[in-house]
């Protein structure tokens, strides 16, 4: 697919709010195009016919030589509790990311991102125990940047192990950066910061120049995935 490079400046996409009653149909390019300019979409609720443009001030990213692994989380990396999966249940995990009192995940941004998935531009993290998903996390790959959306536990930790695996991923492919969107406690004490728009615009044009692979880290088991991360660190 060829990322559109007109449409976001003659109005296909406003930057902050569009009503999708006031534009045309939302597509996988002008999504993506979107993503590479800086702006990703959110919902007010799954209910809500609204799309928003978001293009904050203050910007989450995760430094992808810094992230931090505690001691208890190191100590169940090692112990092989959970296994790490790639792409093998996207739609699991978007529903179960969705799946909560307040999402910011409407129909419409849930199909849109299946799109992207069958494109090869969306991928999952799943994190399982004994065969069962219990944790993981989605986002979109651009170039050298990914940009997580959104992730879901039901057991302790399953989530950070599935961040855990997606550095290691990012960082053996080449990738330049990692954005979060916004910086919560939960990514604070994985590493995550909060710089300027003009900073992550920076990143992000360095990142569009990035050639980066997704694909190139095998590994299940998450005793595996620590030893790496320790190797590349």
């Amino acid at each position: 697919m060829i990322i559109p490079s007109t449409g976001w400046k003659n109005g296909w996409i406003q930057t902050r709010k569009s009503d999708v009653n006031d534009t045309p149909e939302i597509t996988a390019p002008m999504l993506l195009y979107a993503y590479a300019s800086g702006v990703f979409p959110m919902a007010e609720s799954a209910e809500s016919d609204e799309i928003l443009w978001i293009d904050p001030e203050k910007r989450g990213i995760i430094p992808l030589d810094q992230l931090h692994i505690s001691g208890s989380l190191k100590k169940l990396l090692v112990s092989n509790r959970y296994s790490v999966g790639v792409d093998t249940c996207f739609d699991d995990v978007l529903s179960a990311c969705a799946d909560r009192k307040e999402t910011w995940i409407n129909p419409q941004i849930f199909d849109l991102y299946l799109e992207l998935h069958q494109l090869g531009y969306a991928h999952s993290v799943e994190v399982f125990e004994n065969e069962h998903l219990v944790g993981g996390l989605y986002g979109v790959a651009i170039e050298g940047a990914f940009f997580g959306e959104s992730m879901f536990s039901s057991q302790p930790s399953a989530s950070k192990v599935a961040l855990v695996a997606l550095v290691a991923r990012l960082r053996r492919g080449g990738y330049f950066l990692l954005d979060t969107q916004f910086l919560t406690p939960h990514l604070e004490t994985m590493g995550g910061v909060e710089i300027t728009k003009a900073a992550y615009q920076a990143q992000l044009e360095i990142a569009m120049q990035t050639e980066a692979s997704f694909d190139q880290l095998q590994f299940s088991d998450t005793a595996s995935i620590w030893q790496l991360i320790t190797q590349i660190s």
